[in-house]
């Protein structure tokens, strides 16, 4: 929640993977959709560069690097063009960006609680 800054986005991201790590998950869903800001190009490749690099850190720890992370965003923090994400991609992250909660976790492998049941189906 709050407006995008990169070195906030660094820290935090650092902070899940201290999470991940301890807690030896395989799957992270951020949801970024209070988020506000227009990050620009060069703030997008920064932060993919970083993310990808730091789970290579964060190997020796127990992050693996098949480890999936799903960013649900919303426009302009999301970008159409998904720079980010394929600059984190391109140097071995297994990273998707999403506009939409439950494409995000069935990308993760995830039901919705909309499709667990206890509904009209």
């Amino acid at each position: 929640m709050g407006e995008f800054s990169l070195e906030e986005a660094k820290r935090t991201f650092l902070e899940l993977l201290e999470a991940v790590a301890r807690h030896q998950v395989k799957k992270v869903l951020f949801d970024g959709r209070r988020l506000t800001g227009d990050p620009d190009t060069l703030e997008r490749f920064y932060y993919g560069k970083f993310a990808a690099d730091a789970v290579l850190q964060f190997r020796d720890r127990g992050v693996s690097p098949a480890t999936q992370f799903a960013y649900v965003l919303k426009e302009p923090v999301l970008d159409p063009q998904r720079f980010g994400e394929t600059v984190a991609v391109n140097r071995g992250m297994l990273v998707k960006t999403f506009d939409n909660l439950d494409y995000a976790l069935g990308w993760l492998g995830i039901a919705s609680a909309n499709k667990r049941g206890g509904g009209d189906g």
